[in-house]
């Protein structure tokens, strides 16, 4: 009961809040504008990444979302210049027709969705001819010393953060679904401790 509590009302502010922070925000600013015609937002959240699209790109944002409760915590907040659709549902089966989606987001997801090969291939039947995913990730750290520790606090911070995994190679999923990775960068984000501050993004094509 307590864990469907924190679950319930603890957990949303908690990833909203983190996922929210400023070295995540610029990480974000940096690549949501690119998305463009009808977007499919993989872990939606609570809509963290609304403010920065440019709306004059957009048809529309499909919210795919597991958590209805992420869903509604800030629903008040969403833009009202942007059509939102929202699917309770997981990224591994979201129920959408082929083909239907010019840009896909990941952002901050890819770490936390439980089966995320399959998340990747749902992508792949989504993603129209020529379309895009754009992709901001936390995860495993080229450092030695840093990967150690992630793999060693990983099931403790999974318990606590949602499922959310440390260690998890996000170029290296991408390549082996069958995408190819057009554009990556990588960083530890400043002011963030290392173990959760290795960040690759950038841009991958079917």
């Amino acid at each position: 009961m307590l864990f469907g509590l924190y679950e319930r009302f603890v957990l949303p502010r908690f990833i909203g809040c983190a996922c929210g922070a400023k070295p995540i925000a610029k990480q974000r600013a940096k690549l949501i504008p690119r998305a463009y015609g009808v977007v499919v937002d993989m872990g939606f959240g609570s809509g963290t990444n609304l403010p920065f699209l440019d709306a004059s790109k957009i048809e529309k944002v499909i919210a795919v979302e597991p958590s209805a409760s992420m869903l509604a915590w800030k629903r008040e907040d969403w833009r009202a210049d942007i059509i939102v659709e929202e699917v309770v549902a997981g990224a591994e089966a979201t129920g959408l027709p082929d083909a239907c989606a010019d840009t896909i987001l990941f952002t901050y997801a890819l770490c936390t969705i439980p089966d995320y090969a399959g998340a990747l291939a749902e992508a792949k039947r989504l993603l129209k001819p020529g379309g895009q995913i754009l992709f901001c990730e936390h995860g495993l750290a080229p450092d030695a010393d840093v990967a150690r520790l992630q793999r060693r606090i990983e099931p403790v911070w999974k318990a606590i953060a949602g499922g959310c995994h440390l260690t998890r190679n996000t170029q290296t999923m991408l390549e082996a679904s069958g995408f190819v990775c057009a554009e990556v960068n990588d960083m530890y984000l400043p002011n963030t401790p290392r173990f959760a501050g290795y960040n690759v993004w950038g841009r991958a094509t079917s």
